[in-house]
């Protein structure tokens, strides 16, 4: 461990539980720290979630941490999240070490190995400091699970050996902030408060003065002070770390123009990468909903089988929740088109052939059988960016590939081109139904309109023919970082880091 005199200095936000807004503060205090001229990066130790993102050399790391990358204007790297767990059942987890799995592990079996995991992410962190000017560090759920306490790896753990200013943050509009303030601080042991620099109110709909009483009752009961109440924010267009927060905000058919389109979203146990469809949501004539019964699945335009972690599973889902028999329908009549993204694409072909049991201990899966498709899952995992070509459209798209299964067609046309000449994408001639290896893939706005403008004439209604919304993060993030700065007590937090503003 470097010494005091050399130690980076570090801000970190730990939560009063899970989905308290860690992840988006910790992006909007990356863009602030930019914005005043510091060099600046993020840090998770160990993230547990299925959103993932590819970096440039190929790793995988979680997606809240390449956006605040991005806060950063740095490209994404595996140290700022060394461990990444992917949990593909109710007690099992792919574990993903600098960017690569090493390996499926129950709760037992990874609780032994973070002794290990501890002494990757200690490396990872020096190494990522010695470059920086100043670390934004992450937790997460809770730093008072007493449960979790004895092993962690990634709260009060990692504060410590950062030598990180700790401000604990808490949801008000979930309720019960201040009681969560107060218990949580008081289930802390002596050193864990010592590194407790105050807390954060996030998400506060109206007149911040009105908990002047409350915060000042805060500062009595723990020695604290409460160091920013940030407002309820709304429409910023980031992507979700949370996939509840996520379906919770989609647009729904009430809401949509009369000559809108459309697109349901089967809500699968296991699916990834739920930020897949961020974009779709900034159609202004597109209604996007995630859909978990079959009985509320309507005749939607379009339907979308998203990525999964465990796809026989699901597809064992899919059949028990009566999804098999209207997909089946749907590719029929072909009034519906259908799209499989990554595990999608694998579901909708006849089987899977899982040889080294990557995802359950069954040999073979039998797919849906809308494609003439056969996938087989490898022991190495493909992951890397793409620059690709759609061929219907010819336009330009980009993505990431993130997946263990290979796919061999028959009669199928491809519809996507990796830069190298792969097929990494494929359509059925004579029905509306596609599927591609390429996540990400209605990021791209040309792309994207050209989509909808094919289901629109579909319909026999009339194309837009232009973009007519930019999925551009940029703006979004500087306009969280401006609304976090005017709500925040700045000057204390750059003076407790021992910063002066530039």
């Amino acid at each position: 461990m470097p010494s005091d005199s050399k130690r980076t200095p570090a801000l970190m936000f730990q939560g009063t539980s899970s989905w308290a807004g860690k992840s988006i503060l910790t992006a909007a205090f990356c863009r602030i720290l930019l914005q005043d001229g510091r060099r600046v990066a993020p840090f998770k130790a160990q993230n547990m979630s299925l959103n993932s993102f590819v970096t440039l050399a190929g790793g995988e790391i979680g997606r809240a941490q390449a956006l605040q990358a991005q806060a950063c204007r740095l490209e994404p790297d595996v140290r700022m999240n060394p461990i990444l767990l992917k949990p593909n059942s109710d007690t099992g987890t792919q574990v993903i070490v600098l960017g690569k799995p090493v390996g499926n592990m129950d709760v037992k079996q990874y609780i032994r190995f973070k002794a290990e995991a501890f002494k990757t992410v200690k490396r990872a962190y020096d190494q990522l400091a010695s470059e920086y000017d100043v670390v934004v560090l992450e937790g997460a759920g809770s730093p008072a699970e007493i449960n979790l306490k004895s092993h962690d790896i990634v709260n009060m753990a990692m504060a410590r050996y950062a030598q990180a200013h700790v401000l604990i943050v808490g949801d008000i509009d979930r309720g019960g902030v201040f009681a969560s303030f107060v218990g949580t601080f008081e289930l802390l042991d002596t050193w864990e408060r010592a590194l407790t620099a105050g807390f954060i109110v996030n998400r506060f709909r109206g007149d911040a003065s009105l908990l002047a009483e409350a915060l000042d009752f805060t500062k009595r009961r723990t020695g604290r002070p409460v160091l920013g109440v940030v407002p309820y924010l709304t429409d910023l267009q980031l992507p979700e770390e949370d996939s509840a927060t996520f379906k919770s905000s989609v647009r729904e058919d009430d809401k949509l123009p009369a000559d809108g389109v459309k697109i349901a979203v089967i809500d699968l146990p296991h699916m990834s990468n739920f930020t897949d469809f961020d974009a779709l949501r900034l159609e202004p004539d597109v209604a996007l909903r995630f859909v978990r019964l079959s009985g509320e699945l309507g005749v939607p335009d379009v339907l979308i089988l998203p990525g999964s972690k465990n796809v026989p599973k699901d597809i064992a889902y899919l059949r028990a929740a009566g999804f098999e028999q209207k997909i089946l329908k749907f590719a029929g009549n072909g009034k519906t088109e259908i799209v499989g993204i990554c595990a999608g694409l694998q579901m909708l072909g006849q089987d899977i052939h899982d040889p080294h049991h990557i995802e359950s201990a069954r040999d073979k899966t039998p797919g849906l059988g809308v494609l003439p498709l056969s996938t087989t899952l490898c022991d190495s995992k493909t992951l890397t960016r793409v620059d690709g070509v759609h061929a219907p459209s010819g336009l330009p798209v980009r993505g990431y590939e993130i997946h263990h299964g290979q796919s061999k067609a028959a009669g199928l046309l491809p519809d996507i081109r990796r830069k190298d000449g792969e097929v990494i994408g494929f359509r059925n001639q004579a029905r509306p139904v596609w599927g591609t290896y390429l996540p990400g893939i209605f990021d791209a706005d040309e792309f994207r309109r050209w989509f909808v403008d094919r289901v629109r004439a579909r319909k026999g209604l009339p194309p837009a023919g232009c973009v007519r919304a930019r999925y551009d993060l940029e703006p979004a993030l500087d306009r969280l970082a401006d609304a976090v700065r005017k709500s925040v007590r700045m000057k204390a937090i750059y003076k407790m880091l021992g910063l002066n503003k530039r």
